[in-house]
């Protein structure tokens, strides 16, 4: 076939009249790459999820090591070890053949340059290249190791003269010739920490090494079928016309430009109030979504106490938007947006409808890949329509300022998330009603195909706005989708010298309604220049991060108002790029900055963790200078004179907003009202003069169905009439946590004073304490761990019946690291030791008793005693205390709230004449007694004999053990 003949310039699309009446097919040959790529990416993942559904445990077993040492398959062991796995990938593989050789075809005519051997070259180590892969596919390792191998190295070899010749042979500063060699760059590079990672595997025989390996594995398989996903846009100008003639190869028929009246209509048409008020509902379903992944995915690790692999489920935030790179997917969503919205509502929010954990992941990821792909085809969608796309951006603000009222209104949690249901507060099937209501009346946007196309992109930088919108989103939904999240990074203890989550709500909420108010009603250009930026937004976050208290407090509102006033500036920096593309790499750095965050503090259970170990300071900083990223890119397409117009603000838009913001702010502060303590807390036995403190590990939160628990831990708290109780895995407020806090639910509900402990910025799992009598000081503790997690600790001063009693909980570190459990134990000795007052100590030891460290924590030093000594059943939780007369004990099951049980002591004062004459031996010994000796208001509650209630009951002992009062 002659060159001139496939030209799009020398040919039209139908030859003549006569083909044009034989003409029986036609498409774009752009199919055959998309066909490849969905193929190629469906064999491997296919095999991937089923070989994890059915034989985890069994593809991560190495020649060395097996779960939990290792925890991610190889692709060798996914594809080539287990059936069905590898029955699947081969059929699919095989599939993949037709469009593999079409695209090599195809390749080499779009490519082929006269003269050049270039061409020849490309073509035939692709094709050797394709018969090697078939070689180390259909031959496994386990078939015949050596020939596996062969294959295998000849594949990446013949690799070499393939991406080569294919990127020299791309079109000189064209987009695809950019991303082949930036993906071809990357799929070497990941070669190196590949040989590394096998190295440490296979001669210093490290556990774990495989699994890290495997990831680089993987990454080669994306990186090498992405290399040949370019020939997508490359293929764009061919058609393939099948005639009664025959076959025909012709230029792409031109596209319908928009005339100059529909283009004047496009860029002057505004949201009317309906369809503003439908996408703000839209928005808010959105974000009820798309937050509750990270928090449903936690609940795995959680679980299975180090990487469990379904983790992976975060990844469809980055490659959901992938998908719409194919344009019937793209166009049939926008002709039908309705349709992906109400999946969105049907998955996500109606995931609560799935009991097991893990089909209700699936589901939820199921739900957030269709909330992406609807929002990605909105922006596409309204691309050209700048009016249009403003009011979008502000509708999407409003349903996160949405999002994060109702979790005020709600204790911090979401009541749609699929981690509620009606037993633990959550309003499900009215979400689901309002959802379909948003999802319903959708209007259609106008088509895709007629204004994709008149979008300039002149100027600034693709992977720069990519950059602004995945930092953009990892920072608003971090730090702006819950009133208390900077509250409590800003909170030191007590007494009170900042916000409370209560007090400090309305401030956050009126800093993001000013911002979105600023937003539209300031031309964009005030927020693009460079003080406003660096002073504002980077000081803000530099007061945020450094100080505390009313101080801290203030940098954290400004910055609040700077992320959402920037908004119009991030999302219309994006406006002529690849949307598809654009918020793959978007999401992907919003991905990495998640994870990232976690690291900070998980740093103890993941490869690579100490790197970011306590590290906020980079996370905070790496996501601002991210979002600069995006302003620059405005400021340089701006500057090109070429862009769009973007600077469209009216009082139509702000009226339409301040209806809505109306509603949320006095919402607001009607849950102020409500919440607002105004009346003093009472003890459960003021008139015994007695109280009862607890120790409890909670697990973030969530039970072990993956339901919401605060409320059921509530009940059990209140039943076992607990004064004082340590709650230990407690900090939620951070992405991973879904940015909230269930102290607030038990403290408020129960009346109790509520101490967070050391915040979200301190690198911690979190320990609480709640106390009916007032927290006169407090102070927060992080106790030394060279090597694993921190430890920490809260030190308290109670009026307890007008005497100061100290209390201190205290998180120790894991079992593995034994010099930090060292370390942490002679801290809180010298915390305990250099009290002068009555104290309790509300712990996890990991100890057993009267062994080891034990013997710090009970010492002449700390002058602290075992509550009881002869309970040998402990390992983890412990309650010791000095100067106060305990009057009974007992361990109350957990029933499936957490892994660990409740423990409870309850105490009375010393009398004056106690103090004075304290015997030692008989106050702090093991002096049981029958509870008949006990006055009744000093009993254990009853409900917990026997069996119990709701699966709670004493257990151990069958009974609380109760002690001595006075001598006989």
């Amino acid at each position: 076939m002659s060159e001139k003949k496939i030209s799009a310039s020398e040919s039209s699309p139908i030859a003549s009249t006569a083909a044009k009446k034989s003409e029986i097919f036609r498409f774009n040959a752009s199919y055959i790459a998309i066909l490849h790529t969905i193929t190629a990416y469906s064999a491997f993942i296919a095999a991937l999820i089923v070989g994890t559904w059915l034989h985890y445990h069994k593809i991560v077993q190495n020649s060395s090591f097996g779960y939990p040492d290792e925890w991610f398959p190889s692709v060798s062991a996914t594809i080539g070890d287990r059936y069905p796995e590898r029955s699947i990938f081969q059929v699919l593989i095989a599939v993949t053949a037709g469009p593999r050789f079409l695209l090599l075809i195809f390749d080499f005519i779009n490519l082929y340059r006269k003269g050049s051997v270039l061409p020849y070259i490309g073509f035939f180590s692709g094709l050797l290249r394709t018969f090697t892969c078939g070689g180390w596919v259909y031959i496994t390792s386990t078939d015949d190791h050596d020939w596996h191998d062969i294959f295998m190295i000849s594949y990446i070899v013949l690799t070499i003269p393939w991406t080569v010749c294919i990127t020299i042979l791309s079109k000189p500063g064209s987009f695809e010739r950019q991303g082949r060699f930036y993906t071809s760059t990357s799929f070497f590079a990941m070669l190196v920490p590949l040989v590394y990672w096998f190295i440490q595997h296979k001669v210093h025989v490290r556990p774990g090494a495989y699994s890290i390996y495997a990831y680089f594995e993987w990454a080669l398989i994306l990186l090498d079928v992405g290399f040949d996903a370019w020939s997508i846009v490359d293929f764009n100008n061919i058609d393939i016309a099948i005639s009664g003639q025959g076959i025909e190869l012709t230029g792409a028929k031109p596209k319908t430009a928009v005339d100059k009246k529909k283009q004047d209509e496009l860029l002057h048409d505004e949201f009317t109030d309906f369809e503003f008020y439908i996408s703000s509902i839209n928005a808010f379903v959105f974000w009820s979504v798309v937050t509750s992944l990270f928090l449903c995915v936690w609940y795995f690790p959680l679980w299975h106490m180090g990487i469990s692999g379904y983790e992976a489920a975060v990844f469809s935030l980055f490659l959901s938007p992938a998908i719409l790179i194919i344009p019937f997917v793209r166009n049939f969503i926008s002709n039908y947006p309705s349709l992906t919205k109400t999946l969105t509502v049907l998955l996500g929010i109606g995931a609560y409808k799935v009991h097991e954990p893990e089909n209700r992941l699936l589901t939820i990821t199921a739900g957030t890949s269709f909330a992406i792909v609807s929002l990605v085809v909105d922006v596409w969608s309204l691309s050209n329509q700048p009016k249009k796309f403003n009011s979008y951006i502000i509708s999407i603000l409003i349903g996160l300022l949405g999002t994060s009222v109702f979790k005020f209104l709600c204790f911090s949690n979401n009541p749609i998330w699929p981690i509620m249901h009606k037993e633990n507060g959550g309003y499900n099937e009215v979400g689901i009603f309002v959802g379909l209501i948003g999802a319903f009346f959708t209007p259609q946007l106008h088509s895709i195909n007629s204004t994709t196309h008149n979008v300039k992109r002149a100027g600034g930088s693709f992977f720069l706005a990519a950059l602004g919108i995945g930092g953009y989103f990892f920072s608003i939904e971090s730090y702006l989708s819950d009133t208390s999240t900077l509250a409590l990074w800003t909170w030191e203890g007590y007494p009170v010298k900042g916000p409370l989550p209560v007090t400090g709500a309305l401030f956050n909420i009126g800093a993001v309604v000013l911002g979105v108010l600023a937003a539209i009603s300031i031309p964009s250009k005030f927020f693009s220049n460079k003080f406003y930026n660096w002073f504002i937004g980077g000081g803000s976050a530099f007061v945020l991060y450094y100080y505390k208290g009313w101080t801290g407090y203030a940098g954290a509102t400004v910055y609040s108002f700077y992320l959402t006033s920037i908004a119009p500036l991030i999302w219309q920096s994006s406006i002529g790029y690849n949307p598809s593309l654009l918020f793959f790499v978007g999401f992907f750095v919003h991905v990495f900055l998640g994870l990232a965050s976690t690291w900070i503090v998980a740093y103890a259970f993941v490869p690579g963790g100490p790197l970011l170990r306590e590290r906020t300071d980079i996370i905070l900083g790496t996501s601002f200078v991210s979002i600069l990223a995006g302003i620059w890119n405005y400021n340089l397409r701006r500057r090109s004179g070429e862009a769009v117009k973007i600077d469209f603000h009216g009082k139509k838009l702000f009226r339409q907003a301040w209806t809505i913001l109306t509603v949320l702010l006095a919402i607001s502060i009607s849950a102020f009202f409500q919440r607002y303590a105004v009346e003093s807390f009472k003890p459960y036995n003021a008139e015994s003069k007695s109280f009862t403190t607890g120790i409890w590990c909670v697990h973030f939160g969530l039970d072990n169905d993956m339901w919401s628990s605060e409320v059921r831990m509530r009940d059990l708290i209140r039943d076992a009439e607990i004064d004082i109780i340590g709650l230990l895995e407690t900090d939620t407020q951070r992405l991973i946590g879904g940015n909230r806090d269930f102290t607030q639910r038990i403290a408020e509900d129960l009346g109790m004073y509520a101490d967070y402990g050391p915040g979200p910025n301190k690198h911690t799992w979190g320990a609480a304490l709640l106390s009916k009598f007032p927290i006169i000081e407090s102070s927060h503790h992080l106790l030394p761990s060279p090597v694993g997690e921190l430890a920490p600790a809260i030190h308290a001063t109670l009026d307890i019946y007008g005497e100061l009693v100290d209390v201190v909980v205290f998180h120790s570190g894991q079992e593995e690291d034994v010099e930090d459990r060292r370390l942490q134990s002679l801290g809180i000795q010298e915390i305990m030791g250099n009290s002068t007052r009555p104290l309790v100590l509300l712990s996890y030891l990991v100890t057993t008793p009267l062994e080891g460290n034990y013997n710090t924590y009970v010492s002449e030093k700390s002058r602290m005693y075992d509550i009881d000594n002869s309970d040998w059943d402990r390992w983890c939780e412990y309650i010791l205390f000095r100067e106060l007369k305990k009057v009974a004990y007992a361990r109350i099951s957990r029933s499936t709230i957490t892994d660990t049980e409740l423990q409870v002591a309850k105490f009375k004062l010393l009398t004056n004449e106690e103090k004075q004459e304290i015997d030692e031996p008989f106050l702090y010994g093991n002096n049981y007694v029958n509870e008949d000796e006990i006055d009744q208001n000093l009993r254990m509650p009853q409900i917990f004999r026997g069996d119990g209630v709701r699966g709670h009951r004493y257990h151990v002992f069958d009974e609380p053990r109760y002690f001595a009062q006075e001598k006989n």
